[in-house]
């Protein structure tokens, strides 16, 4: 078993517009989340689930800048592109399965109850950090 990122980017793609969630209609946003609680659950039942997560379109910028407080600002100002809607964990067998649950993730309904087919970045995690010297 391996872990993997699965990551909604908040894009759409140029084939497939799709309006940004606070266009969406109470009832859409409400068809969307309950997807994301259905591939989570199905993710369960096949022992791959790991964890998951939304998050807000807001967030600040931190760097270290030597000894203080570190700066803290609200930008370099990503393009819409570049924001991440959320992520999930998955522990699958294969690359392969990690594909195939992207795409499944990539099904979720948006507007009109129409899927989004989003692209989903699939990151592995790393299995070793460091290499043991004797």
């Amino acid at each position: 078993m391996a872990k993997y990122l699965l990551l909604k980017h908040y894009r759409g793609a140029k084939e497939i517009p799709c309006a940004p969630m606070d266009q969406w209609t109470p009832e859409e946003v409400e068809a969307h989340l309950a997807f994301m609680g259905h591939v989570a659950n199905t993710f369960r039942e096949r022992g791959e689930f790991v964890d998951a997560q939304a998050l807000s379109p807001e967030g600040t910028f931190v760097r270290h800048d030597g000894a203080g407080k570190p700066p803290v600002t609200d930008g370099p100002f990503a393009e819409t592109k570049d924001l991440i809607a959320g992520w999930m964990v998955i522990d699958v067998d294969s690359v392969e399965r990690a594909h195939e649950a992207a795409a499944f993730l990539s099904s979720a309904p948006g507007p009109g109850g129409e899927p989004i087919n989003e692209w989903i970045e699939v990151r592995p995690f790393l299995e070793h950090t460091h290499t043991d010297v004797e």
